[in-house]
């Protein structure tokens, strides 16, 4: 009699692809921009000039990449 298990296909390390890139810059600004801009939003709706919160958006999210690449 045989089990069930052998009528599954095995899957190697080799056969699967990395979907999770964690040093990606792209990924990592976005993400921080994504952050960031939450907080700008409110920012906007409680009457901050929307270019001074765009300013901040930015900085904010190049030093997020810049700490991430250091750690």
């Amino acid at each position: 009699m045989k089990s069930w298990l052998t009528a599954l296909p095995t899957v190697r390390p080799a056969d699967c692809t990395s979907v999770e890139r964690p040093n990606d810059i792209t990924t990592q600004l976005a993400v921080a921009c994504l952050g960031a801009g939450v907080i700008t939003t409110v920012a906007v709706a409680q009457g901050q000039n929307p270019l001074t919160a765009l300013g901040i958006t930015v900085f904010s999210a190049v030093a997020a990449v810049m700490v991430g690449q250091v750690l």
